[in-house]
């Protein structure tokens, strides 16, 4: 007698892809697997996220029965924090979402209400086997209570990179967490920096350092007049970065660069900043008018847990939309 085995074995397979497909095969843990969410279902999600915190309701998302939610930096239980002190949005007009169907993440920024005021809100969500894991929360008073740059989200932001300029996944990844070493170390050529790179924290340009906008209206430091061109306007990023204007990070921990979206060129980074503050002037070269700078604010020593998300096209980080929130120094990032 003939044997056989072999012979049913290709229709076997594709019946158990199936079976996989619909959620019929059960795991090693005795729970069906579930088909991974894709970009649109991860930015459905990620709206349905945003509603259900101005619905005050966390039940609205499938939730995992042990998620794990942190808010600025420490552990929250459903309802509490922004599920509880949201009290409008989003803005339709700032709203940006980074989904990444690789890693089954998505996460983002919106201008939301908390307490009756403006809140800038970050936020990153995991999802296992069709369920949320995790919920990571931010949010942050903008700099500038008038609110100029989050309004709208700057028009390239949100748009589809062409596939002659979209970078892989990967890449995306790789050029987002050199960021991170082009700050920490001081040299703004660990990073691949476009020229008319532009970054934004807490809706306050901070980068290029004085001079007009690349990429939309200049923003003064509240309540003073504009600034005028000057030689300051050319440092960019990459410069700014060389003159040691930012010597008093002691160092950049908990990098974490999960999400990056070749669509539009999104990737999405949180990070733990440390300032030990043992001392208030620093030396600032490549700067005609200046030879030092003085920080006056967090004597004491701070910390600044923060969300970045970068504009990346063409192999360049063009622009960058960061926000962050002081903390007391050697804080617990609250996933410990």
């Amino acid at each position: 007698m003939k044997n056989n085995s072999k012979a049913w074995m290709p229709g076997f397979a594709a019946l158990l892809a199936g079976a996989v497909a619909a959620g019929l095969v059960s795991t090693a843990g005795g729970q069906a697997a579930t088909a991974p969410l894709d970009r649109a279902q991860l930015m459905k999600l990620g709206d349905d996220y945003l509603s259900a915190l101005v619905a005050h309701d966390p039940r609205r998302l499938p939730l995992a029965a042990d998620v794990r939610m942190v808010e600025n930096a420490k552990r929250i239980q459903a309802g509490e924090g922004l599920w509880k002190t949201t009290t409008g949005g989003p803005n339709p007009d700032f709203r940006i979402l980074v989904p990444d169907p690789v890693s089954q993440q998505i996460g983002g920024m919106a201008m939301m209400q908390s307490d009756g005021k403006p809140a800038q809100v970050g936020f990153r969500l995991k999802i296992v086997n069709g369920k949320v894991t995790q919920i990571e929360q931010m949010l942050a008073a903008p700099r500038d209570t008038s609110m100029p740059n989050l309004t709208k989200v700057r028009p390239a932001i949100p748009l589809e990179v062409p596939y002659e300029y979209a970078d892989s996944r990967g890449r995306m990844i790789h050029i987002a967490k050199s960021y991170y070493d082009a700050l920490d170390n001081n040299n703004g050529h660990l990073a691949p920096f476009a020229p008319d790179c532009e970054r934004h924290e807490n809706g306050m340009r901070t980068a290029p350092s004085g001079g007009p906008s690349l990429s939309g209206a200049a923003i003064a430091v509240p309540g003073q007049p504009a600034r005028p061109a000057t030689l300051m306007g050319l440092q960019d990023c990459t410069t700014q970065m060389d003159s040691g204007t930012f010597l008093y990070i002691s160092t950049i921990d908990d990098r974490r660069v999960e999400l990056a979206d070749p669509v539009t060129g999104l990737a999405l980074g949180f990070s733990h900043f440390h300032h030990e503050m043992k001392q208030k002037d620093y030396p600032i070269v490549g700067d005609p008018g200046r030879t030092s700078t003085t920080i006056s604010f967090g004597s004491g020593g701070f910390d600044l847990p923060a969300m970045h998300i970068f504009k990346i096209w063409g192999g360049q980080i063009h622009e960058i939309e960061a926000m962050g929130f002081m903390a007391p120094y050697n804080s617990p990032t609250g996933w410990e």
